[in-house]
């Protein structure tokens, strides 16, 4: 979005017409309601703001729920936004720690500041970039305890600030920038930050854990089996004893594995009947070894993410499999069998072995009314296939 874009979309007539278009359909009939927004007599330049916002609301609701509809976005601030069941926790580990004045250094469209200003706290929101700066401030403007600023992180006043919240700029207008000496603000910038104030730093879930602070407490976040974003606490805003941390969001609500280091493993043991999958938080937070002997479960291999056990896994961490057939990992034996099963519809997981899944399951040729999901993976020494089905 550039500014005339966002001329247009401010005025009495564009939220107007924003808040009365029909729900955004992407198989509708778009080039109709253009010209029909047209023929009422609305500019080529409103219509295409609003229409633009309509699709954005629209992605929007995964995140925002009901509240995307009284919002406006950016196509990049909305990718990079936190969702609202996450903000919402970020927002109650202020709260909980007592901060009464948060600073939001880089908050794009608001998404952070939002949850937090919902919780009564003062929130300096400060954005560099002009039209995001706007958008953040309509997204605010309900809440007389937030004040959005266009400016630097690095520039910012912090006088009377209680703590910090920054969510870096990983990308530019064009790339992803992999060096965090050039996002904004920079990573060296953001835990400087910590020598003075609690802080709180979103981060790619998939950062170099090398980057991360040894006596800072690190919370891997997933939502709804998708890892989203790593955290990064400091100060007050750590928990006593906490260094490494998974918490799991989804339909069960949350629930949150937390530990003092990386876990010690677990040794590898024979299959069991159960295959059991952990969350990608527990994953990257390397808490398997604390997940598996909660579960009275082993590792299938000494560097496979897979554990195995004799009941199923009744844990938010980990979803689990009955394994139906071990088989050897060959095309034609697999075939076979899932031939003599009548198995057509296949999901393909793997971890310790080079196969495109996609390709592969092209190959298998599944054919039939039954389903299954194929596990390829080590046992051992063994490359294998199990086959297995949901619990």
């Amino acid at each position: 979005m550039d500014v005339a874009e966002l001329r247009h979309l401010l005025t009495p007539e564009g939220l107007r017409l924003l808040d009365d278009l029909p729900p955004y359909d992407s198989q509708g009939d778009v080039l109709r309601m253009v010209a029909g927004l047209r023929a009422q007599g609305h500019s080529p330049g409103l219509v295409a703001a609003v229409l633009t916002q309509a699709r954005l609301r629209r992605r929007a609701r995964a995140k925002f729920g009901e509240f995307a509809d009284r919002m406006l976005f950016t196509e990049a601030g909305l990718e990079q936004a936190t969702r609202l069941s996450v903000a919402a926790v970020h927002a109650g580990r202020f709260q909980g720690a007592g901060v009464r004045w948060v600073a939001d250094l880089g908050c794009g469209i608001g998404a952070d500041a939002l949850a937090i200003a919902a919780l009564g706290l003062d929130v300096t929101a400060v954005e560099r970039d002009e039209v995001t700066a706007a958008i953040a401030s309509f997204n605010l403007a309900p809440w007389g305890n937030a004040r959005v600023e266009q400016g630097t992180a690095e520039e910012a006043a912090l006088d009377g600030v209680g703590a910090v919240w920054l969510d870096p700029a990983r990308r530019d207008a064009s790339r992803r920038l992999d060096d965090p000496a050039d996002w904004s603000p920079s990573l060296d910038f953001a835990f400087g930050l910590a020598e003075h104030r609690p802080i709180g730093v979103k981060l790619g879930p998939g950062i170099d854990r090398d980057l991360l602070p040894a006596d800072a407490e690190t919370q891997w976040v997933s939502v709804d089996r998708e890892v989203v974003e790593v955290v990064v606490w400091t100060g007050a805003l750590a928990r006593p004893g906490v260094r490494r941390a998974a918490l799991v969001i989804g339909d069960h609500g949350s629930a949150e594995l937390t530990a003092a280091a990386d876990a010690e493993d677990v040794d590898p043991g024979p299959l069991g009947t159960y295959l059991h999958e952990p969350d990608g938080s527990v994953i990257r937070a390397r808490l398997i070894g604390d997940l598996a002997r909660s579960l009275g479960a082993t590792t299938v291999h000494p560097q496979i993410a897979y554990l195995t056990g004799d009941a199923p896994a009744e844990s938010p961490f980990a979803r689990s499999f009955r394994i139906l057939a071990e088989l050897p990992l060959d095309e034609r034996a697999l075939r076979r069998e899932l031939a003599a099963r009548r198995i057509g519809t296949v999901e393909i997981k793997k971890r310790g072995v080079d196969i495109d899944p996609a390709q592969f399951r092209k190959r298998l040729a599944p054919k039939g009314p039954e389903s299954a999901t194929l596990v390829l993976t080590r046992v051992g020494g063994r490359r294998v296939a199990l086959l297995t089905e949901r619990v």
